[in-house]
């Protein structure tokens, strides 16, 4: 099938995935509770696990982790053929869709190596009837037809994205043009490459997932005007590609060639780049499944000042949230952040020991494939895998972790009940992280000169947990939250159980 091309990087057509029907588990006992508050030896990392593991195995690990549940255990291949009543050839002369997901180029001996990776399916027909009863599953407390008109488009887009059927074994040819639209003072220093066009065809078919990653090395190529790519070793600039699937009008995406050296910040999405309010599963859900993306406070600016003061800063944007529901995470952050390059949870990784390890597999990636350049590492307190990973890194790669900022969610947003450990970063110099509460805290850090602490943010941090119930988080007044423990857990036992209902 002919190539076609559609819209540039950032523009994706709508698609639709399922979720798993919630599981009852029955109420957790409190006598383990009771015992626990009792002890006068109590450790808060061994109780959160037991409330959390009473509630479903699932919830737990997806919860501490800092994945919401609704976005986890969404039907694949046959899963969905049987949830929807259809067989291969009701699927026979459905088109064939990619998901292709933006990706980064590092230079080598070789030349410009090329990370691509996405996803290959195909997308029923589901009627509006079907959609509305499935989209339903994800939300609480409402039904679909009381949302707004543009809520009920999203829901039912994002729900018809997630039931799809991934296809296995399947060759994916790909094509390289140099016809990056750059947004003008927003674009982290990405110019349009000026040569490089050329087509491959992936040295791996498609997993039984559907996934595809594999590395591809470009030829110099010229481009329309005569131009060519500019060799890593000889420019700081990061240049781009525009990268078209052959054989369907949905797998276009950009790669993007990164120098050897420089900065790039990895930032983490929910509850630091929008509001989701994770640890809030009504108000996650509508804001995930239903609502418009929201940007958290003045990030945008940040995220802009950054981009065009900080010479060719990279952007990379790394997010838990499985394939099938990121497509509107990409939409809102080209539309609303730098261009840069993404990393979402492919389909491979569905168990739960690999959900909680794949943030750290995407960060070791990304670190070993860029040896020589310095990172940002964006989070917030939420995720205990963001909290456990991002001190671990600074370890692990001495000299390459320039800045760890930490959004304290708790301190702002009173559902937010989780505790956080802040036990790694006891032995990290305080000017290389920050936790901070308003976006606005982050102007007065120096990243270039790695002096990331704003001193005007007090920083109380005691290295263990901190949090709600704890008596040392502190509010968004600037007054010390103190809580007791049994309203920490009262409210943990509320929170978690809304996602069993």
């Amino acid at each position: 099938m002919a190539l076609r091309r559609l819209l540039p990087v950032g523009v994706f057509a709508a698609q639709v995935l399922g979720a798993a029907h919630p599981i009852i588990t029955p109420a957790p006992s409190l006598e383990d509770r009771d015992q626990a508050l009792a002890r006068r030896e109590f450790d808060p990392g061994s109780y959160i696990n037991s409330v959390i593991s009473g509630l479903g195995s699932d919830v737990s690990s997806y919860v501490i982790s800092g994945v919401p549940q609704f976005f986890q255990d969404f039907p694949v291949g046959n899963s969905v053929e049987k949830s929807l009543g259809i067989d291969d050839d009701d699927l026979k002369a459905t088109p064939t869709q990619v998901l292709n997901i933006p990706g980064y180029a590092n230079w080598t001996d070789s030349g410009w190596s090329v990370r691509i990776h996405g996803n290959v399916f195909k997308q029923p027909n589901i009627t509006r009837e079907k959609l509305d009863d499935l989209a339903n599953v994800f939300l609480i407390g409402v039904d679909i037809d009381e949302l707004p008109e543009n809520q009920q488009n999203q829901a039912r887009n994002l729900t018809s994205s997630i039931f799809v059927v991934q296809q296995d074994d399947v060759s994916v040819a790909i094509n390289f043009q140099n016809d990056v639209y750059v947004r003008p003072n927003a674009s982290g220093g990405v110019v349009n490459a000026k040569g490089g066009v050329q087509s491959f065809e992936l040295p791996y078919n498609t997993t039984t997932e559907g996934d595809f990653d594999a590395w591809v090395t470009l030829q110099n190529t010229t481009g329309s005007d005569g131009g060519h790519l500019i060799a890593g070793n000889a420019t700081s600039q990061i240049q781009a590609l525009n990268v078209y699937t052959n054989g369907t009008n949905t797998g276009n995406a950009t790669a993007y060639l990164v120098p050897p050296t420089g900065f790039t910040i990895i930032s983490d999405i929910d509850d630091i780049l929008r509001i989701t309010k994770i640890y809030d599963p009504k108000e996650g859900l509508l804001n995930s499944f239903a609502r418009p993306f929201v940007a958290w406070e003045n990030m945008p600016e940040i995220y802009a000042n950054w981009s065009a003061s900080i010479d060719n800063f990279h952007f990379h944007y790394l997010t838990t949230t499985p394939e099938q529901a990121t497509r509107n995470y990409m939409d809102f952050i080209y539309k609303t952040y730098p261009l840069g390059s993404f990393d979402t949870r492919p389909l491979n990784f569905s168990d739960v020991s690999a959900t909680l390890s794949i943030r750290r597999a995407l960060l070791d990636k990304i670190f070993q494939t860029f040896p020589n350049r310095k990172f940002v590492l964006m989070g917030d307190t939420t995720n205990s895998d963001v909290m456990k990973d991002y001190p671990q890194l600074a370890k692990d790669y001495p000299g390459q972790v320039q800045c760890i900022f930490l959004r304290n969610t708790t301190a702002t947003d009173s559902t937010d009940l989780f505790p956080y450990d802040t036990s790694g970063f006891e032995d990290i110099d305080q000017k290389q992280y920050m936790f901070f509460v308003h976006a606005d805290d982050l102007r007065g850090a120096d990243i270039v000169g790695g002096n990331c602490h704003n001193t005007a943010v007090v920083q109380n941090v005691t290295f263990g947990y901190q949090g709600r119930g704890f008596g040392n988080e502190v509010d968004s007044a600037g007054n010390s939250a103190h809580w007791s423990w049994t309203a920490l857990c009262a409210g943990l036992l509320v929170t978690l159980g809304q996602f069993l209902l």
